[in-house]
Formats: C-alpha cells, sequence, structure tokens
C-alpha cells in the first residue's frame, strides 16, 4: 500500500504543470509563414509560440470574420478551470498522505481517478464546442466569403486531435508537455489503485 499511495501523491502532483506549461498547442502552417504560427493553451489563458503569433493569426482571421482570439477575460474557463485542477491535485495529494497512513482504502484512488477524468472530459468537451463556434461563427461582412462546392458556409475550426486542411494551412492539433503530465499523472492514480488493491488482497 505504501507504493500504491506514493505513485498516488505523485500522479495528483503532475497536474501541477498545467500551472507552469501549456497543456495543448494549435499551429499553422503555410507556404507564406515559412516558420508555422503557433497558439499554446494554458489553463488560464492562450498565448503565442512567438512574440506575434497572436497578432498575425488574429490579423488573418479578420479577413474570413473570425473573432479574435479570447483574452483571459474572454472566457469562464480560464478562471474556472485552474481552480478545479489546484482543488483536484490538493485533494489527490490529501487521499495519498491519508493511504500512506492507512486511513483510506486504494477504493478512494480510484474514486479520484474517475472524477478527474469525468472533469477532464468535460473539459475536453467544452475546448471542442469552443472550436467549433470559433471557426463557424463568422461576420457576414468578412473580407473574404469563402463556401464549400456544395454552397454551405466553409468552416475554419482547427481539429481537437490531429491534422486538417485548412484553405492553403495546414492545422496541426496535440497535447504540450502540461498536458502529456496531466496524462501521465492519470495512469499513476490508476496504477496506484490497483497496486494498493492488489497488496491488500495478499494481506
Amino acid at each position: 500500500m505504501k507504493t500504491a499511495s506514493i505513485l498516488m501523491i505523485l500522479g495528483s502532483s503532475l497536474l501541477i504543470a498545467l500551472f507552469f506549461r501549456p497543456m495543448w498547442n494549435i499551429r499553422l502552417g503555410a507556404p507564406q509563414y515559412p516558420e508555422p504560427l503557433g497558439i499554446d493553451i494554458y489553463i488560464n489563458g492562450l498565448k503565442g509560440e512567438s512574440e506575434f503569433d497572436i497578432k498575425n493569426i488574429d490579423g488573418l482571421n479578420h479577413y474570413i470574420g473570425m473573432k479574435t482570439l479570447p483574452k483571459p477575460d474572454d472566457m469562464w474557463e480560464f478562471s474556472v478551470f485552474p481552480k478545479v485542477v489546484g482543488f483536484m491535485a490538493f485533494l489527490g495529494i490529501i487521499i495519498g498522505a491519508l493511504g500512506l497512513l492507512g486511513k483510506v482504502p486504494p477504493v478512494w484512488f480510484l474514486m479520484w481517478f474517475v472524477t478527474m477524468s469525468t472533469l477532464g472530459i468535460a473539459g475536453i468537451y467544452d475546448f471542442n464546442l469552443w472550436l467549433v463556434e470559433y471557426g463557424s461563427d463568422l461576420d457576414p461582412h468578412a473580407i473574404m466569403k469563402l463556401v464549400n462546392p456544395d454552397g454551405t458556409p466553409m468552416q475554419y475550426n482547427p481539429p481537437l486531435i490531429g491534422h486538417k486542411k485548412l484553405l492553403n494551412f495546414d492545422a496541426y492539433s496535440y497535447p504540450k508537455l502540461g498536458g502529456i503530465l496531466m496524462g501521465i499523472g492519470m495512469v499513476l492514480t490508476l496504477l496506484a489503485f490497483f497496486l494498493g488493491r492488489k497488496s491488500r488482497i495478499k494481506i
């Protein structure tokens, strides 16, 4: 149970990385941009990979009627997510510490994992809704109005994950260090449950 509890503490502690490293990245590449434009997505806001990336992306988006990229005050998620992640990290560390003291059974590790997984899925769903709205809610008076072959308005939302062609741009969307560490932490907490249960069965 000691090893399981240490894994629980370590796994939940890795969520803290989200406060210092981006959890996701969206990158746009095109022939006219030898250096791709990139957006790092943190739990409390957006930041360009390079100094002028945000400004350049907003400039491009203006021509097709897309909104400017949101500031932290524009989205409730950027104020709520840090509180949720901080609370869950703290709760996981406390549960792990209680496990070390023999005060809680391994099922508590699983309960934390299920709760955090549910919150994570909800966050991903919300993020995808934002991408769809951002790429489809276009200004009808935009300079450029492009349509699909069937006549419907073209959408410019980047993919949730992977690659997508947007006009002459290649859009890539992948997790970055903060998101990767969070994923590793989740795996560790699930492993903590199985190790803890196994050790109790032996006893």
